[in-house]
């Protein structure tokens, strides 16, 4: 609990405007934001620009944040993730640049980072969880997408959203967490 007493010392600083708090809280969090950011636009350039304006927007929106809902992070976390998502949306996105011929082979030289702890505890889910967490943190898609994808109300998949984040959270606890900030920070 020492971390939430932290985050909301700084959330009441932050409410009257002290600069300090927003830095205290971007040291902590940005890394994991940045990942997730990146993970999404797959472009550290866009990433970096779209992490300056996601910490734009919690400093300038902090007054809508309320503790009785969430954590911090996951506030801050869905603000990046819809600022990435609203900037892949801009019909620059659309055009490609990209020559994506079928004989074009290109090497892959990048490491990929080993998500098999990770991917191990979301294989512990039931396969509809497993599904809607995939659609929604993994491939980026928005909850009214996804459930659409899944042929299930609404209703119904933010429910197995919010219940296998539950059982992530039971089966991996605080390791998920801090293995899920040094992938994203190695990718």
């Amino acid at each position: 609990m020492k971390h939430n007493s932290e985050d909301h010392k700084a959330i009441a600083r932050l409410l009257t405007g002290d600069e300090k708090a927003l830095y205290q809280l971007y040291d902590k969090y940005s890394g994991a934001l940045f990942g997730v950011i990146l993970r999404i636009c797959r472009d550290r350039g866009m990433a970096e620009d779209l992490l300056q304006e996601t910490f734009i927007k919690i400093w300038k929106n902090i007054d809508t944040y309320e503790s009785s809902k969430g954590r911090f992070y996951t506030w801050a976390y869905r603000i990046a993730r819809n600022t990435t998502l609203n900037a892949m949306r801009s019909n620059d996105m659309l055009i490609q640049t990209e020559d994506l011929g079928v004989y074009d082979i290109k090497e892959d030289n990048e490491e990929t980072p080993d998500y098999s702890e990770l991917k191990g505890s979301i294989k512990t889910l039931e396969p509809h969880h497993q599904r809607a967490i995939t659609l929604v943190y993994y491939r980026g898609f928005t909850h009214d997408q996804a459930h659409q994808i899944m042929g299930v109300p609404l209703g119904t998949f933010k429910s197995y959203v919010r219940q296998a984040l539950k059982q992530l959270r039971k089966t991996y606890t605080e390791t998920l967490v801090y293995i899920y900030f040094f992938l994203e920070l190695t990718v």
